[in-house]
């Protein structure tokens, strides 16, 4: 699903909420889930996830044309990992058809 599925999806399921609304609620949620993560915090949404930002170690990778070792320095990632809820959901689809909407 993307940005624009969900803020249909928002306005259809939802009438009072006109799509343009809808459009400014989910670019309110992500910036904040984005400015959280930026800041360092994590965030937990219950029966959802928790978003978080793991760091990844300065490594010594290789260069693919050349061939020679060039050292990646440490990077911040964010991570989500699925609540018990989202997870068991997800595990009771398997098996079954995707539905595309």
């Amino acid at each position: 699903m993307t940005k624009s599925e969900l803020i249909a999806r928002l306005a259809e399921r939802y009438p009072q909420l006109v799509a343009k609304d809808a459009d400014f609620v989910v670019k309110i949620i992500l910036d904040a889930i984005a400015d959280a993560l930026a800041a360092g915090q994590r965030i937990e949404i219950r029966g959802f996830g928790s978003f978080a930002v793991n760091v990844r170690p300065p490594r010594t990778g290789r260069n693919p044309k050349s061939g020679e070792k060039v050292m990646v320095p440490e990077k911040w990632a964010p991570h989500f990992k699925p609540g018990k809820e989202l997870r068991e959901r997800v595990d009771a689809m398997v098996g079954q058809p995707i539905k595309e909407d």
